[in-house]
């Protein structure tokens, strides 16, 4: 990973500042008002994904010609390299794997609302390779992470 990419006005913006339509905040409080649900709903093995799960969104950040028209950023295959930053840390195997799939059910998602048929079947054999009750999981941290995107602190009611 370059440095040069550290030190982009974008990573900065993106960090600190805006992401787009999707996020209300930045990255960073967007992982704080997560690891904020996780904690207040007692989903304590999931903090340190909470944490890493956007790490690389910042370093990746960049505008297509229809951002830079909306003024948002893009992020694609940020959970990858994500996972690529810390598959070497001494952090648990079930952190990393949250890291790396915690955005394949939208992905799947967006892919089949999109016709994305090869990019759908890709996506979707690595999903059936995981665990049911990892999988559970999986859709527990999107809930959390969902609700993260739109608000920072507030109160989830029906968490």
């Amino acid at each position: 990973m370059k440095k040069s990419r550290i030190f982009r006005k974008t990573f900065f913006i993106t960090l600190f500042i805006k992401q787009n339509k999707w996020h209300y905040y930045g990255v960073l409080a967007h992982t704080l008002a997560l690891v904020f649900h996780l904690v207040k709903n007692r989903q304590f093995k999931m903090i340190g994904a909470g944490f890493l799960h956007d790490i690389a969104k910042p370093i990746i950040a960049f505008q297509d010609d229809k951002d830079k028209m909306t003024n948002q950023y893009s992020f694609h295959n940020h959970e990858e390299l994500s996972f690529f930053i810390i598959r070497n840390w001494p952090i648990s195997l079930y952190t990393k794997n949250l890291v790396r799939y915690h955005y394949i059910i939208r992905g799947m998602q967006k892919a089949k609302e999109r016709n994305q048929i090869n990019k759908y079947k890709r996506m979707k054999r690595s999903y059936e390779k995981l665990d049911k009750d990892f999988i559970l999981d999986l859709k527990i941290f999107m809930k959390y992470d969902d609700l993260a995107k739109k608000s920072i602190f507030k109160s989830a009611k029906n968490s």
